[in-house]
């Protein structure tokens, strides 16, 4: 048996792993998304995706998953896989990056509260304390990098539905992870994502012949690292963790989008949006972080009392 502290900290890698990839994904969505239409490039992400996770399924020949997952994993494949990124590339088209950040990070609150009721998972202090400081960290950067004019309602009600989408998926994917591997539960989870998304085909291939090639080379990238690998890892580290605590993990994303927008695009922030990203970090290391637990402490028996001494000679026959 794995050791626990081996198994936390792969856990953590992996949850670390996914946050760098889906930010890293918002970088090549501006990319991709001057040239596909929101629909469009959610079908090239997820045919990409299901491609590379099905090729890694039949290597190391993982079967289908157990029955009493499947219910859960067309959940979160409508939701989650398909769903959420078409309303959120179109919510994205529709208001600036900030206003975007703002409403889709309401998600990890959601998780919370759905995984609390549905779910049963604990609410610890220090989970809410850090959920508290990585959102108001997302609402500074968001203010700051928020253009005035930017936004309309539409755009503000996809990326609201983008959010609820992305808690629902979560919470729904979960519990399929006791019974079906990572790698299953991201493979049909994309798989169904896909199907969904069927009805955009047309305008991918008629867009995908007039499009760049630095454009579909980005799609693609969203579909084997950001959606196939990205996936693949939340799930491997939410089967070792609640879901409410892998949803605050993920507040760190707004900070390390900031982060490489600077490094790939130029786009230097202001110290504002720098104080909003170091406080999304520090309530994510909040968040994640352990309260000190007492030593175990094994009570010792109280000794049984011993019958009264008594002068009277039938009970001391009796006890003799």
């Amino acid at each position: 048996m794995m050791n626990p502290r081996r198994t936390d900290l792969l856990a953590a890698g992996a949850a670390t792993l996914t946050v760098i990839l889906w930010a890293s994904a918002f970088v090549s969505i501006r990319s991709a998304g001057d040239v596909y239409s929101p629909g469009a490039l959610a079908l090239g992400r997820l045919l990409s995706g299901a491609l590379a996770l099905g090729a890694i399924c039949l290597i190391r020949r993982e079967g289908l998953p157990p029955r009493s997952a499947w219910r859960g994993i067309a959940i979160s494949g409508v939701l989650w896989f398909g769903f959420y990124m078409v309303v959120l590339n179109w919510g994205e088209q529709q208001v600036d990056a900030g206003t975007a950040a703002l409403v889709v990070n309401i998600g990890p609150i959601l998780i919370a509260l759905l995984g609390a009721r549905l779910l049963g998972d604990a609410m610890p202090p220090r989970l809410l304390a850090g959920m508290a400081v990585s959102f108001a960290g997302a609402v500074t950067v968001g203010l700051s990098m928020s253009d005035d004019g930017g936004s309309s309602v539409l755009g503000v009600v996809l990326c609201l539905l983008a959010a609820i989408a992305y808690a629902g998926g979560v919470v729904a994917q979960k519990p399929v992870l006791g019974s079906a591997t990572p790698l299953q539960a991201t493979t049909f989870g994309c798989l169904i994502g896909a199907v969904v998304c069927l009805p955009f085909a047309g305008q991918l291939v008629s867009e995908a012949a007039d499009a760049p090639a630095s454009a579909t080379l980005n799609m693609i990238y969203l579909g084997v690292f950001p959606t196939a690998l990205a996936f693949t890892t939340w799930a491997y580290a939410l089967a070792r963790t609640t879901a409410s605590r892998m949803g605050a993990t993920t507040y760190a994303v707004p900070a390390l989008v900031v982060l490489m927008s600077w490094l790939a695009l130029g786009e230097v922030p202001g110290l504002f949006t720098l104080a909003g990203g170091a406080l999304c970090l520090a309530g994510v290391a909040v968040s994640r972080s352990r309260g000190r637990t007492a030593e175990a402490v094994v009570p010792v028996p109280a000794p049984e009392p011993r019958p009264e001494r008594t002068s009277d000679p039938e009970t001391a026959s009796d006890s003799a």
